[in-house]
Parts: structure tokens; C-alpha cells; sequence
């Protein structure tokens, strides 16, 4: 897929904004760990995450993690009752936990959903506000449900969204080709680490980072 595929329409690449946010979508055991039923085997866009997470962190910019957590029968309901493994992302579970590899620090925001917007009944965009985000670089998992989800909604609510082509996957490899295409035709600029890491650093520190 090239920048410019977008089939019979005109899109403009936007790139970033003067002050991104980085949302990783989703990157929790239940994830990232095969052995559960949501998972997936995808240890270098855990890597690629990493060194994104540790890009904004050097420059002093957001990060901002997502994790699904069910804490009664009536969050999300008819959503669960679609995708009964959702059931497994209780509070007292593992799965709910961010993978470890990906370097939290204790300033990065965690967002806790229901659904797959990481925008849906929660407190994001309120936050992105706060800080003065004007658009975001969205990563995690999967691209066809929670990643393509948040993107969109990123752009409904009036940010500049990239989409890390190589820092998101799918258990379906198609799925996963047909949402980035979809999403570069549409919503998002559908970009490489490299070239969000070079867009990051022309940018510079955050004031005051």
C-alpha cells in the first residue's frame, strides 16, 4: 500500500500536528500473549511500540495506554454477549495488565474502556484537551477492531491521526492489510515507525520537557 492509494478518493496527507499524543491501544497481556483467546503472537510490534513509547517519552511528549477491563455484567453488555472471550478482562485477571515490555512510566496516562474506542464512555478526549493534543499517533492492537476504532474516532473528534503501519496488528493478516488501506483511503495518514520517529524528532522537545 502506497501513501496515496485511496481509491476513487482525493485524500490529503496530514501528517502531525505541533503537539502529538502517542495512544497505544490495547497492548495488555490479553493481547500481546497467544495463550489467551484474544491474543496474538506479535513480538516485534511489541518491540516497535517500544521504541515509540521511548521516542516520546525522550521528547517529553504524552503517552497515553488503553486497557478493556469488565467490571459488572452490565459494562458493555450486547458487546460481550458478541465476543463472549471479552469475558475474560475482569480486574482481578492478568490479562487486563499492560505488557511489561513496553516501559511504562509512572506520568503516562491509563485509560480504562468498554468498548473499542478508546474515545467511547471515557475520559480521552477530556485529557487530550487538557494537555493541548492536536492530533495523535495511535499503535496496539487490533488494527481491524480497537485501532481502527480509536482512529476514527480521533479524527471525529478533530485530530490529525497517523496510524503506525509496522507498531499495529491482527489475528487476520487480511483484515489487518484491508483496514490500514481503508483507513490511509479515509481517516488517518497510515505511516512506518521511521517516518513518525523522524516527524518526532524536527519536532523537538515539548515546552518546558
Amino acid at each position: 500500500m502506497s501513501a496515496g492509494d485511496g481509491g476513487d478518493l482525493a485524500a490529503n496527507r496530514l501528517g502531525l500536528g505541533q503537539f502529538p499524543a502517542l495512544l497505544v491501544v490495547d497492548m495488555t497481556r490479553g493481547f500481546t500473549d497467544p495463550a489467551c483467546a484474544l491474543g496474538c503472537d506479535c513480538p516485534a510490534v511489541v518491540a516497535v511500540n517500544r521504541a515509540l513509547i521511548d521516542q516520546f517519552h525522550a521528547l517529553a511528549r504524552p503517552v497515553i495506554f488503553t486497557s478493556v477491563v469488565y467490571r459488572g455484567p452490565d459494562q458493555a453488555r450486547v458487546f460481550r454477549e458478541r465476543l463472549p472471550a471479552l469475558n475474560l478482562l475482569t480486574p482481578d485477571s492478568p490479562w487486563i495488565e499492560l505488557d511489561p515490555r513496553l516501559g511504562r512510566r509512572p506520568g503516562d496516562l491509563l485509560i480504562e474502556k468498554h468498548w473499542a474506542s478508546a474515545f467511547h464512555g471515557t475520559r480521552l478526549n477530556a485529557a487530550l484537551r487538557g494537555l493541548g493534543v492536536d492530533s495523535l499517533v495511535v499503535t496496539g492492537l487490533t488494527t481491524s477492531g480497537c485501532v481502527r476504532a480509536s482512529a476514527v474516532d480521533g479524527l471525529q473528534y478533530e485530530y490529525r491521526v497517523v496510524v503506525v503501519r509496522d507498531a499495529v496488528a491482527d489475528r487476520n493478516q487480511a483484515a489487518h492489510e484491508a483496514n490500514l488501506f481503508d483507513l490511509q483511503a479515509k481517516y488517518a495518514d497510515v505511516q512506518s515507525s521511521g517516518e513518525v520517529i523522524a516527524a518526532l524528532r524536527v519536532l523537538g522537545p515539548a515546552a518546558g520537557g
